[in-house]
């Protein structure tokens, strides 16, 4: 009597985690190859052959030369997708405050002749603790740095900037965006 009724429990059991453990994510997964490649393989970006890293997670750039994104809030390795994490820390928390002069000095020991304001998003990490965008503004902040780092005027930097900006989704959705792990890619590649 209770193998009669323990039977078909474990049969329904084995069917479905064959139905959705196994062949209705290989459905979905081979659907979005065919559908989205790029992004069904993580958003890669690749030079030469090599992957350089991903579009969809920020990278720790420090170089002068290079434009900086918004600080990363995963420890101990900063852009580390596997410990993504906002910082939870509210606005009159000590440490976020803390955390904010130290970028802002940071940024300022950076470029001391830029006394323009600095945007919010270049002392403060996103919620994911990965953003890889910046606003046209926070890159527009850097491009005196960069443009004296690399020895090239600040009108080619700008102008770069400029190509790189990412409108809004639809035209209705979402910031202007820009970025960052393209935008230094294209800065490399100026002659």
């Amino acid at each position: 009597m209770f193998l009669r009724t323990l039977r078909p429990a474990l049969t329904l059991l084995l069917l479905m985690t064959v139905l959705t453990g196994i062949a209705y994510p290989l459905l979905i997964t081979g659907i979005a190859r065919l559908a989205f490649p790029q992004q069904a393989a993580g958003s890669l970006i690749i030079q030469n052959g090599k992957t350089v890293g991903s579009s969809l997670i920020g990278q720790n750039f420090a170089d002068p030369k290079y434009f900086w994104g918004r600080p990363s809030a995963t420890a101990p390795q900063p852009y580390n997708g596997v410990a993504s994490t906002g910082s939870n820390l509210g606005p009159l928390n000590p440490a976020l405050i803390e955390g904010v002069k130290a970028h802002a000095q940071a940024l300022r020991e950076a470029d001391p002749g830029n006394t323009q304001p600095i945007p919010v998003e270049l002392v403060t990490a996103s919620a994911s603790g990965l953003d890889p965008q910046i606003s046209p503004a926070a890159a527009r902040y850097q491009a005196g740095r960069v443009a004296r780092a690399r020895g090239l005027p600040q009108g080619r930097i700008e102008a770069l900037i400029a190509s790189q900006v990412q409108g809004r989704f639809l035209g209705l959705f979402g910031e202007p965006r820009i970025n960052v792990l393209e935008l230094n890619l294209a800065l490399d590649g100026l002659h």
